[in-house]
């Protein structure tokens, strides 16, 4: 990882694996390699990005003022598929930020992740901000393959993408504001809010602030260019992403058949993509129902069927 962590401290992008998915990354602390995601992505500059570190204790780097509950949902669940919106500290410039006076920081659970965000801290780095490794509003990556595919004529030859394979979890971090006396869902993930709400023994609010903008919260946004159709009967010629025990009708293409809701987190963006690589025009999506990672699949889903 030291080869990556170097190109990173020279300005360059990085494309690693995370449990959840690709992300593109640069030194949070660089403006001009930051201003290179943005371009790569295609993504507007006032959209904040999030910032990786290697361990809790980085956290008083990029925030100040951490509320207590704020601590224990670090204390539990990181490394996890879980960004705090915190009060930012003084290191956390507006081109990560997006302007706002709120900063997202995480500590992924991926052994490459995780190696590559100390090897970077080891030469003086602080952090890395990575959105996912996509072009703006498209499908997240979840292998190397589909980031390579997808951004690589955007990169430069001093640009390196890592292959970690495949992601475990497959859907984007939940996303919480901890700048209020409770926890905010900001965007739902695999931290659910019975989760939260055990860990912090407070009520958790689950409803968007639109004061606070962050990744993946636009209504049209993780779409494929087929139209995606949610909750119907799938016709011949379509696309079908469903549970296992969904019956596949004659001339419908199947897409994807997980086993359990876990799992159709973890296939869902990889059966997007390849209804695109099959250039089909419509796919039918069966959501799975269920008050865990279901609602973030859903939201996903809600947003990718509203196109780009």
């Amino acid at each position: 990882m030291r080869d990556a962590a170097a190109t990173l401290a020279a300005g360059n992008l990085v494309a690693f694996p995370t449990e959840t998915v690709y992300g593109l990354g640069a030194d949070a602390c660089n403006g001009d390699a930051v201003a290179r995601i943005y371009s790569v992505k295609g993504r507007p500059s006032d959209h904040p990005l999030i910032v990786h570190v290697s361990s809790m204790q980085r956290m008083g780097d990029w925030a100040e003022e951490i509320p207590g509950y704020a601590i224990k949902l670090a204390r539990d669940f990181w490394p996890g598929p879980m960004t705090l919106v915190l009060k930012r500290s003084s290191l956390a410039q507006d081109f990560i930020t997006g302007g706002q006076e709120t900063v997202g920081v995480r500590v992924p659970d991926h052994v490459v992740a995780l190696a590559l965000l100390e090897a970077f801290e080891n030469i003086g780095g602080k952090g890395v901000a990575a959105p996912s490794a996509n072009r703006f509003g498209q499908v997240s990556p979840t292998t190397a393959a589909a980031v390579a595919e997808e951004l690589g004529e955007y990169l430069d030859s001093v640009d390196q993408i890592i292959d970690g394979g495949a992601c475990a979890v497959g859907v984007e971090s939940t996303i919480i504001d901890c700048t209020g006396d409770a926890p905010k869902i900001l965007r739902p993930g695999a931290i659910t809010v019975e989760m939260i709400e055990a860990t912090t023994e407070i009520d958790c609010l689950d409803e968007t602030d639109k004061l606070i903008r962050v990744s993946g919260s636009l209504e049209n946004h993780y779409a494929p260019a087929a139209k995606v159709l949610l909750d119907r009967q799938p016709l011949e010629g379509q696309g079908l992403i469903a549970l296992a025990n969904f019956p596949t009708p004659a001339g419908v293409i199947r897409l994807a058949s997980p086993a359990d809701v876990h799992e159709f987190a973890q296939v869902l963006y990889g059966a997007l993509r390849k209804a695109d690589s099959l250039a089909l025009t419509e796919v039918v999506v069966v959501q799975p129902i269920g008050d865990g990672i279901e609602i973030a699949i859903r939201d996903r889903l809600a947003r990718a069927a509203n196109g780009r």
